[in-house]
């Protein structure tokens, strides 16, 4: 199931950047279509009060995955590591996540739903590892607790 395709007539207005401003950070995150038809992640992580990450969240109605394992991502990063969050519930306040490193090169990324874990503000908590059962938010991260730059291209998103 193909859960988004960027080409160059794609909207991307369900995608939102959710940065650390929300509580006083400095960082800046855009996400735009770039002139190959794919979806570009960028910007500026920034330290300054006590912020640290930027992220883009696309939020759908409420779709079943039970008959899915893994979640694929077709991306280019920059050599930086991100995070893959979902959510079953869009109004649930943790999400379950998965860490992957980019290679500066096309890749694609392959994550068991089973084993995205648990967190809430940078903290697992202790509940079970993402069901598989629903699913109505994708999000992708950067916070390696340092200042950077970030540029992740993102191709396809699909449930296999």
């Amino acid at each position: 199931m193909v859960l988004f395709d960027f080409n160059k007539d794609s909207s991307l207005d369900q995608w939102v950047v959710v940065d650390d401003n929300v509580m006083g950070g400095r960082s800046d995150g855009r996400f735009l279509l770039n002139d190959n038809g794919h979806a570009v992640f960028k910007g500026e992580v920034s330290l300054e009060n006590n912020g640290g990450f930027s992220s883009v969240r696309y939020s759908f109605d409420q779709i079943e995955v039970k008959d899915y394992t893994k979640m694929v991502l077709r991306i280019k990063g920059d050599g930086k590591r991100y995070q893959f969050r979902v959510k079953p519930d869009r109004n649930d306040r943790h999400s379950y996540i998965y860490y992957f490193e980019t290679s500066g090169e096309w890749q694609n990324i392959s994550i068991p739903l089973t084993q995205m874990k648990p967190f809430f503000r940078g903290r697992k908590l202790d509940i079970p590892n993402y069901s598989a059962q629903e699913l109505e938010e994708v999000a992708i991260l950067i916070s390696n607790k340092k200042a950077e730059s970030f540029k992740l291209e993102i191709d396809k998103i699909t449930l296999k």
